[in-house]
């Protein structure tokens, strides 16, 4: 029972593992889309990001309109959290409500995996699959800018952040 279109929020939502769609976001970054907003009737929107060793991970952003959680699968992540760079391990679990600015990448020299949910979802796997194509080349880090309203996705120079993946 696999739920792709546009739903209610009580209706069961199932994605397979092996009929999941996995885009490559970076060289040492994947995104494996589980759940969008239109699949959960708007309550929320999920993703497994992995990342090998000396990802950058998500530069620092913010969203106005979704928390977005973080649990960590395996490995061990850094988030920056306003101007607070946190370490958080396998079990670890964070929720970061709309306006606060964060960032994410796993710790120097560690691969990481985490389960990655906004509430209330938002409609985000087309952002993903932008990230893909500027991976690929088919797109532009312009489109990216130009796109920060219709996704959500604010980015900002943080000068915290940076200092955090300098030290990699």
């Amino acid at each position: 029972m696999t739920r792709t279109g546009n739903t209610t929020p009580n209706q069961p939502v199932l994605v397979r593992a092996g009929d999941a769609e996995s885009l490559q976001d970076g060289p040492t970054s994947l995104i494996t889309l589980l759940a969008d907003a239109g699949a959960t009737g708007g309550a929320l929107t999920a993703n497994k990001a992995t990342f090998r060793p000396g990802s950058p991970g998500a530069p620092a952003h913010f969203h106005t309109r979704a928390s977005e959680m973080f649990y960590v699968l395996d490995g061990t992540m850094r988030i920056l959290v306003d101007d607070t760079v946190l370490t958080l391990g396998a079990g670890d679990f964070l929720t970061v409500p709309p306006t606060v600015p964060h960032a994410f990448a796993p710790a120097p020299g560690c691969a990481a995996e985490m389960l990655v949910v906004f509430t209330p979802g938002l409609h985000r796997f087309d952002y993903y699959r932008l990230l893909e194509r500027v991976h690929r080349g088919e797109a532009t880090v312009q489109d990216i800018r130009d796109s920060s309203e219709r996704y959500d996705n604010h980015y900002f120079e943080s000068p915290v952040w940076q200092e955090a993946l300098a030290e990699r």
